[in-house]
C-alpha cells in the first residue's frame, strides 16, 4: 500500500501498518459522528473534510479511502450515498491517477499537484 512507504525516520513496516489502522479506524469513527464528512470531487476524487493532521498520521484520503472500501465501512457507504444522492460519484480511475485535494475539498489537483 503507498501509504506504507511514509515512514518516519526509525519507524518499522509493522508499526507504520499499525498506524494507518488506527489513522483509518479514527477516521471511520469521525465519519459515523459525524465530525468528519466525504467530498467528492467533480472528478470524482475523495476528501475527508475535518480529518485534521494529527488524527490522519500521514495517511493520504485516498489510501483512507480505499482501506475503509475493502473493510465494507457502512459509515463510509453511507457517506457516499449521501453525495451520490447530490450527482457526485467517486471515480476509481481519477482516485487511482492521484486526484486529489489539500484543503478538504475546495480546490482539486491532479496527480502532480
Amino acid at each position: 500500500m503507498p501509504c506504507d512507504t511514509r515512514r518516519l525516520p526509525q519507524q518499522t513496516m509493522e508499526e507504520r501498518k499499525r498506524e494507518i489502522r488506527e489513522a483509518t479506524e479514527r477516521l471511520r469513527r469521525q465519519i459515523a459522528a459525524g465530525t468528519v464528512k466525504v467530498k467528492v470531487g467533480p472528478q470524482g476524487a475523495i476528501a475527508f473534510v475535518g480529518w485534521g493532521e494529527i488524527d490522519r498520521s500521514r495517511v493520504s484520503d485516498a489510501c483512507a479511502y480505499r482501506r475503509l472500501l475493502a473493510q465494507g465501512s457502512p459509515e463510509l457507504r453511507a457517506a457516499l450515498a449521501r453525495e451520490a444522492s447530490q450527482g457526485r460519484t467517486v471515480n476509481a480511475q481519477a482516485i487511482g491517477q492521484g486526484a486529489h485535494s489539500h484543503d478538504g475539498g475546495e480546490t482539486w489537483h491532479d496527480h502532480k499537484g
